[in-house]
């Protein structure tokens, strides 16, 4: 059991930088915009002590409801016990980046957009609606020319 109990306590891999990703941070992280509203993920640089998350908030997802020159603020949900309680944390721009959580779905908004036009301008129907993965079709196997083998376990052998 672990002894101590400071604020960065256990977070000996947590906080640690990617391979060849040391040292300075690059400025293009400070040419990002971000905008009320807008999903980030959080999380810490250890390049930069200032305006560091907690690290309860390292990997989560939330979304920034205030913007300031150099840092935003983010609503995080929190479980404790039988409830979620929305935490406003206050993070600097290196320890958040924009989440890619929803561009699968934004691109199938588009698409589907897309198909429905060219199908309005056919003056046809379209299903836009996602098929789940259908079972493989069922095949036979033939043993002409095709003999069934029986396969067994190589015995375990020492060679010294």
């Amino acid at each position: 059991m672990p002894h101590s109990f400071g604020y960065r306590a256990r977070t000996r891999h947590m906080f640690k930088r990617g391979f060849k990703e040391h040292g300075p941070v690059k400025l293009s992280t400070f040419l990002i915009n971000y905008r009320v509203g807008d999903i980030v993920d959080i999380k810490a640089n250890a390049a930069q002590q200032k305006g560091m998350p907690h690290k309860f908030y390292h990997g989560r997802t939330g979304i920034v409801y205030n913007v300031t020159p150099s840092a935003v603020g983010v609503i995080v949900y929190k479980v404790v016990g039988s409830r979620y309680l929305e935490k406003r944390v206050n993070i600097r721009v290196e320890h958040i980046r924009h989440s890619k959580c929803r561009q699968e779905f934004l691109d199938r908004v588009k698409a589907n957009h897309d198909a429905h036009a060219v199908a309005k301008e056919k003056g046809e129907r379209i299903n836009l609606r996602r098929i789940p993965a259908l079972p493989r079709e069922a095949r036979t196997v033939s043993v002409v020319d095709n003999a069934p083998q029986t396969m067994r376990p190589v015995p375990y052998e020492t060679t010294i």
